[in-house]
């Protein structure tokens, strides 16, 4: 009979836990019981989820047990019928992981009522089904959006805007993210300021085409955001000015950190400013990065840190493809008097082309063979590290 009972309580408490309460009266044995057999129930609920996002869904079991937290089923049946959904629809094991993981309550969706509108929406704006699953596994958050409230109008409000439905279909393509924006509070006000300054179309595009997480930020810190730029004397009209809201918009902790490296190592103030003014993509860098060029151009080339901030594009250029190898070739130039110790001459020689760089600073000496063979090495050596490089990063 205790059985019974049990059993009938655990099928009607996730229903109507009061009335299966009144119904079979369980004051009539300790309530201590009763609170054992929910917990059980709970917890073989629990334990079956986290099984399920374990083996079909390849969480580990922290990442399980921490999902399991916001979604629970105790049958396979509503996520068994939400992974074949996506499989039947293009995704990929990977995709379908990427999804589930970011958004595990999709688990217990419906499928053709929720999921397959979604879907068929995207199908009809032109995206075929391959790119719709690289699309919502990087941004799985569209999955969950409403189609009339917040997906339907962010699309035509961005075609509006772009006036061509071949670029907004690109755009999304590219920036899913962008439609998961709120258009009230970021996407609207961040254009419209933009387009009050004077900024081009064509910049606006290639700035919600790289960077459009910077559309999160709210609307009084994007506007203050441009005002600072505008003030440092960027042009509205110049791509460097949405080069410079990208770098100023990463926080100011971030950029003192960088701006007071750069002073470390011989950079003024005005120099600095100057610096960004001409090539602000030199912010970008890691702190890493900017150490590393520094140190080879003032200690190895022994540059005057002043010519380094009249050419600060050097500050992007990889160390394995550019410095290492080129650098060897003119200190060996600089060591035989063959070439005169000028920095122009030298940062050129990073910048240019491999073409134009062995024709004009290998190939034209005597001493070609040579210079040829040191450019090889010290390439192959920059190869191998780059490798190491890239391992550890795997590992």
């Amino acid at each position: 009979m205790f059985n019974f009972l049990c059993k009938t309580s655990l099928l009607n408490y996730g229903k109507n836990t009061i009335r299966a309460q009144s119904t079979l009266k369980f004051q009539h044995f300790p309530s201590s019981i009763f609170i054992k057999c929910i917990s059980t129930a709970a917890s073989n609920q629990h334990s079956f989820t986290v099984s399920y996002l374990i083996n079909s869904c390849g969480f580990s079991l922290k990442t399980a047990l921490s999902a399991s937290k916001t979604v629970n089923f105790n049958s396979p049946e509503k996520p068994d019928s939400v992974i074949a959904f996506l499989k039947s629809h293009g995704f990929s094991e990977t995709q379908i992981s990427k999804v589930i993981r970011t958004r595990p309550c999709l688990l217990c969706a419906n499928p053709k009522k929720t999921l397959l509108p979604k879907l068929e929406l995207f199908y009809s704006k032109g995206i075929s089904s391959p790119e719709l699953a690289k699309i919502l596994s990087v941004c799985p958050d569209l999955l969950c959006r409403s189609i009339e409230k917040h997906i339907v109008p962010s699309f035509n409000y961005l075609n509006d805007f772009l006036k061509s439905s071949e670029k907004t279909v690109a755009l999304i393509k590219h920036s899913p993210h962008l439609l998961h924006l709120n258009l009230e509070t970021c996407l609207v006000p961040n254009l419209n300021v933009l387009r009050d300054k004077g900024v081009p179309e064509s910049n606006i595009f290639m700035f919600l085409r790289y960077w459009p997480r910077m559309f999160r930020t709210s609307s009084d810190t994007f506007r203050n955001t441009v005002e600072v730029v505008k003030d440092l004397g960027f042009s509205p009209l110049s791509s460097n000015f949405v080069l410079a809201i990208v770098v100023k918009g990463v926080g100011r902790i971030k950029w003192e950190t960088k701006v007071n490296l750069y002073k470390r190592w011989g950079w003024s103030e005005e120099e600095f400013l100057a610096a960004f003014v001409k090539y602000p993509i030199c912010m970008m860098a890691s702190l890493d990065k900017i150490t590393a060029v520094m140190e080879f151009l003032v200690n190895k080339m022994h540059l005057e840190p002043s010519a380094i901030a009249k050419h600060p594009y050097v500050i992007s250029l990889s160390m394995e493809k550019s410095f290492i190898p080129r650098g060897a070739v003119i200190q060996f130039l600089l060591s035989k008097g063959l070439i005169k110790e000028e920095n122009t001459y030298t940062f050129s020689a990073f910048k240019c082309s491999e073409k134009f760089f062995l024709n004009k600073f290998v190939n034209s000496y005597e001493e070609a063979p040579q210079l040829l063979k040191l450019y090889e090495e010290k390439m192959g050596v920059s190869k191998m590290t780059e490798g190491l490089k890239r391992r550890d990063a795997v590992l």
